[in-house]
């Protein structure tokens, strides 16, 4: 990430403006459902609260037609999502497809790791689900049926993940998949590909280093798993749900990465 010293303040800044949210919050919940609460609520009035919660604490970055075009956008790398093509990196739905709400809390909640993303844990619940459907306005995707397919169920890692025999059957799948191509041989992010790499904007895109640092999806091993079986939207990063169908095999890609990073991922 690019570093600046007057984004280094503007992080403290909005440190302090999550600090002194005036609502109730809630820490971020795998069991909260944030579309039942939305279904609840008056919509107008909720895409009118987006909007102040929205102008208030990300337009900055993601500008004010949601295109990821905000005053700071020009000094962050990775650059802020463009709302306007609705393609979304962490989800647990297919590739091509648009996020749950569930989805787009979690990134809220959670922040996105090794970017400008901070994470709004503090935030109301219901300003999460304000915002969340005032994002939404931004893509007349949202409003097509066909755009939407349920999430791919990720289940809690087997017994087997970690293994010595879970880690080689991974080095085989890593190989056969030809992750090496971007992410390198040993999982540094310098495969022979890795130069001509962009993303959906024709911006230069780097294959993560599995070897440092926490992925951007999560540092869970449910997160990385959640990678392999949905792909990384708006990236050349696929998914592996069709071609990799037995879930085991996805499983022992995780074993594989883990062991890249050593200890680090719990």
């Amino acid at each position: 990430m690019v570093f600046r010293p007057w984004i280094a303040g503007g992080a403290v800044c909005a440190a302090l403006l999550i600090a002194a949210l005036p609502a109730i919050a809630q820490e971020d919940d795998e069991d909260f459902d944030p579309s039942k609460l939305a279904a609840s609520l008056n919509q107008s009035q909720l895409v009118r609260q987006g909007k102040q919660v929205y102008d208030r604490y990300c337009v900055g970055c993601h500008g004010a037609n949601g295109d990821g075009e905000g005053v700071a956008a020009h000094w962050l790398d990775p650059r802020p999502r463009d709302f306007t093509r609705a393609a979304f990196k962490f989800r647990t739905t297919p590739s091509g497809t648009l996020p749950t709400d569930e989805d787009l809390h979690r990134t809220i909640s959670r922040g996105v790791f090794r970017s400008s993303m901070p994470a709004w844990f503090l935030m109301a619940e219901t300003e999460k689900v304000a915002v969340i459907q005032y994002i939404k306005t931004f893509s007349d995707r949202w409003s097509d049926p066909d755009e939407y397919e349920p999430p791919i169920f990720i289940p809690d890692p087997p017994d087997f993940v970690g293994s010595p025999e879970s880690v080689a059957r991974g080095k085989e799948l890593y190989d056969l998949m030809r992750c090496h191509n971007c992410h390198g041989e040993t999982g540094r992010g310098d495969g022979p590909s890795a130069p001509t790499l962009t993303d959906d904007k024709g911006r230069r895109i780097i294959p993560f280093d599995f070897t440092s640092g926490v992925l951007k999806g999560g540092p869970g091993l449910k997160d990385i798993y959640r990678t392999f079986s949905t792909g990384l939207d708006g990236t050349p990063m696929p998914s592996y749900y069709d071609s990799l169908p037995n879930g085991e095999d996805r499983w022992h890609l995780v074993s594989y990465i883990v062991s890249l990073r050593g200890s680090g991922t719990k």
